[in-house]
C-alpha cells in the first residue's frame, strides 16, 4: 500500500523535472533523439502490412516509432521510398574463421545481416589442449592463435576484438564428443556422457543458444540418438534449442526427420533442421512428406522449425563422399588409412555403391556436379573451379580415386560444391511459414586472404537472392513475410529478447534497403561479388553501412541465450550492453521510470 501511495507524486515530480530540463517555460517539451529515420516504409518484422512512419533511436535502443514530425534529432536520415526493417538474422553462419580475420563481416552486413548464429556441430569451444593443438594444426588460409578455452570466452574475444555484427552460437555436439570421447567410433561411457552434459550446462550458462549437431560427418556420425537426447536434456532447462544437420538429407531423409522430432519430444526441447532440403534426384519427391511430418509434430505441440539457403547446390567437403568408418580417428588417421591399397579399394567400391547406411553426396550429385572450391595446398589451388569429373579426366583416374588423392594431397577434407537439389523444392521450402534462412557460409570480403578460396555464392547473396529473386521477381512470398522469416521468426525460435522487431525498447538493429533494387550478384564462377540494394545498416544503434558502403564501425556484441547466468539478475536475459551508452532525449524518461520501479 505504501508503494501505491508514494508512486504518483513521485512520477509527477520526475516528469516536471524532465519538462523543465527539455523546454523553456510556457512551451511543450521538446523530444530529442540521437537519430531519426524519417518517412520510411516500415516492415516491423511481425509479418503485418507495412506502414510509412519514422523511427527514433537513442543510444543502442529504438526509442519511438510513429509520426515524429515535431521531434528533433542530432542526425536524421530520409528513407522515403525505402524499406526499413529489423536487422536480419543469419541462422546458419560459418563466419568463425572469417570474423577472426576481418570483423567487418562485409559479405553479410552489406545484405542487412546484423546477427551471425554459429555452431553447426563444430563450435569454437569448449576446447581442451588436444583440441587446441588439433585445430591449430589444421587451419587453412586464415591463421590465428587459439587463446580461449570455452565457447563463451571466444564470443567475448570477438566482441573485444571488434566485429560489425552481433554474434551468437550453439555449442557443437561434435565438439563435445571430440572433447570427451575423441574421434573414436564408440558410444561414451556413462561417466563420459555426464561430462559432456556438464560441458553443455557450462556453455548454456555462458550464453550458448543450445546444442547443434551435424550428423553426416565423422565423428558426429558415431553418436546415437540416446546420446543426443542426453545432451539436449542438459540444455532444455536453460531454454536452449536443438538444431541439426540431420543424419540424412537423401535416402533416409524421412527417418532423419523422425529422429529429430523424437529428440525434441524425448528431451522436451525446441528443435530446428539446418538447411532443409531433399538431396539427390531420387529423393526430391520426399519433400512434401517432410513438410507433413513437421506439420504433424507442430500440431501435436512440438516446436519444430527449419532454415534453408536459397540455392540448389550445397557446399561441404569431399568427406561427404566417403564412408564414415574411414574417417575415424581424425584427419591424420583418415589420410594414412587411405594410403593403404586394400583400404583404398574398399573405399572406392563403397563410394560407387548406393547405400542407406551413410550419406554419399557424390552419388547424389554425380562427379560432374561436384565443383571443387577450397584447397589448402598451394599446388592444388589451380584446380579451384573445376569439377571432380574434369580433374579425374585430366589425371586419368576415376572420380572416386581422384577424390581420395585430393584429400591425401591437400591434408584437408577439400571444399566442394554439390549440385543436388530441385529448384521447385527450393520454392516450396521458402513458402513454409516456419522456415528461416542461413547462408551456411562465412562472411568474407573480395580482398586479401579471402581471394585464395572460392566460396559458395550464398556467402555473398543468400539474403539478397531471397528478397530480390524469390520475393520481387518470383512472388513466392510477400516482402513482409520474407522479413518476418529473417527477423522475428528466428529471434523467437532462439528466445532472444529485444531482437527481431522494430519496436520501442528493441535494440536498434535496423536495415534500410530498396526493395526494387536489392539483388545478389555472386555466381559459382565469380562468387566474390557484393549484393546491392541495402542502403543503411545499424547495429546496436551504430551505423555500419552508410549509402551502401561500410563505415568501418564494429559495434557488434555477443548475444547470449536465455540460459545465461548474468552477474545482475535484474538485467535482460539475453543482451546486456558491454558498455553503458550515453543516455539522452527520451532515454531520460526510461531512466526515470526505472528509478521509480526500484524505489516504488
Amino acid at each position: 500500500m505504501h508503494g501505491s501511495i508514494s508512486r504518483f507524486p513521485a512520477i509527477a515530480i520526475v516528469l516536471c523535472l524532465l519538462c523543465a530540463c527539455d523546454s523553456p517555460p510556457g512551451r511543450p517539451p521538446a523530444v530529442r533523439y540521437d537519430l531519426i529515420i524519417r518517412h520510411g516504409t516500415l516492415y516491423d518484422g511481425t509479418g503485418d502490412a507495412p506502414v510509412v512512419a519514422d523511427v527514433a533511436v537513442d543510444g543502442d535502443t529504438i526509442a519511438a516509432i510513429g509520426d515524429l514530425a515535431t521531434a528533433a534529432a542530432a542526425r536524421e536520415i530520409d528513407a522515403s521510398g525505402l524499406a526499413v526493417a529489423p536487422g536480419f538474422i543469419n541462422m546458419l553462419s560459418w563466419a568463425t574463421d572469417s570474423l577472426m580475420e576481418d570483423g567487418r563481416a562485409q559479405s553479410d552486413v552489406r545484405q542487412g545481416v546484423t546477427l551471425e548464429v554459429m555452431g553447426e556441430g563444430e563450435s569454437m569451444g569448449p576446447l581442451n589442449d588436444a583440441l587446441k593443438q588439433y585445430a591449430a594444426a589444421h587451419q587453412g588460409d586464415i591463421h590465428y592463435d587459439i587463446t580461449w578455452t570455452t565457447l563463451g570466452e571466444w564470443l567475448e574475444l570477438l566482441e573485444r576484438k571488434g566485429v560489425s555484427v552481433n554474434v551468437a552460437s550453439f555449442v557443437g555436439a561434435t565438439t563435445l564428443r571430440e572433447h570427451v570421447v575423441g574421434f573414436d567410433d564408440r558410444p561414451p561411457t556413462p561417466e563420459e556422457l555426464e561430462r559432456m552434459q556438464s560441458l553443455v550446462r557450462t556453455a548454456m550458462e555462458e550464453g550458448a543458444l543450445g546444442v547443434g549437431s551435424s550428423l553426416i560427418y565423422a565423428p558426429a556420425f558415431y553418436a546415437r540418438t540416446d546420446e543426443l537426447i542426453a545432451l539436449c536434456k542438459a540444455a532444455a532447462p536453460y531454454g536452449g534449442m536443438y538444431i541439426s544437420h540431420i543424419r540424412s538429407e537423401g535416402n533416409r531423409l524421412l527417418e532423419a526427420v523422425d529422429e529429430l522430432i523424437t529428440i525434441a519430444r524425448d528431451a522436451g526441447i525446441r528443435a530446428e533442421i539446418y538447411h532443409l532440403k531433399a538431396a539427390g534426384r531420387n529423393n526430391w519427391s520426399k519433400i512434401d512428406d517432410v513438410f507433413g511430418r513437421i506439420e504433424a509434430a507442430r500440431a501435436a505441440g512440438a516446436q519444430v522449425s527449419a532454415n534453408m539457403y536459397t540455392y540448389t547446390a550445397g557446399a561441404t567437403g569431399l568427406n561427404a563422399s566417403m564412408p564414415p568408418w574411414v574417417q575415424e580417428g581424425g584427419m591424420d588417421a583418415w589420410v594414412e588409412r587411405m594410403k593403404k591399397p586394400d583400404v583404398r579399394a574398399r573405399i572406392v567400391q563403397e563410394m560407387r555403391t548406393p547405400s542407406d547406411d551413410w550419406e554419399n553426396l557424390l552419388l547424389a550429385s554425380g562427379a560432374q556436379g561436384v565443383l571443387l572450391n577450397e584447397f589448402n595446398n598451394p599446388a592444388l589451388k589451380p584446380l579451384t573451379g573445376k569439377t571432380l569429373a574434369d580433374v579425374a579426366a585430366e589425371r586419368g583416374e576415376s572420380p572416386e580415386e581422384t577424390a581420395i588423392d585430393l584429400v591425401i594431397e591437400d591434408g584437408s577434407r577439400v571444399g566442394a560444391i554439390y549440385f543436388m537439389m530441385s529448384e521447385d523444392n527450393v520454392r516450396k521450402e521458402i513458402a513454409q511459414p516456419w522456415v528461416s534462412f542461413g547462408s551456411d557460409e562465412g562472411a568474407p570480403a573480395p580482398e586479401g586472404v579471402f581471394l585464395k578460396r572460392q566460396p559458395h555464392p550464398r556467402a555473398y547473396g543468400n539474403v539478397a537472392r531471397l528478397l530480390g529473386h524469390y520475393v520481387r521477381e518470383e512472388h513466392v512470398i510477400s516482402l513482409q513475410e520474407a522479413i518476418r522469416r529473417l527477423t522475428s521468426l528466428p529471434a523467437g525460435n532462439l528466445h532472444l529478447l529485444r531482437r527481431g522487431t522494430l519496436a520501442p525498447q528493441s535494440y536498434a538493429d535496423i536495415v534500410v534497403f530498396d526493395p526494387a533494387r536489392v539483388a545478389d550478384h555472386a555466381t559459382y564462377e565469380q562468387p566474390h561479388q557484393y549484393a546491392t540494394g541495402v542502403v543503411h545498416v545499424f547495429v546496436n544503434g551504430v551505423q555500419v553501412i552508410a549509402n551502401g558502403e561500410h563505415t568501418g564501425a564494429t559495434p557488434g556484441r555477443f548475444v547470449r541465450g536465455p540460459g545465461w547466468k548474468q552477474p545482475d539478475a535484474r538485467a535482460s536475459n539475453s543482451q546486456v550492453p558491454s558498455t553503458a551508452p550515453a543516455y539522452g532525449g527520451s532515454r531520460r524518461v526510461h531512466s526515470a521510470v526505472a528509478y521509480l520501479d526500484f524505489f516504488g
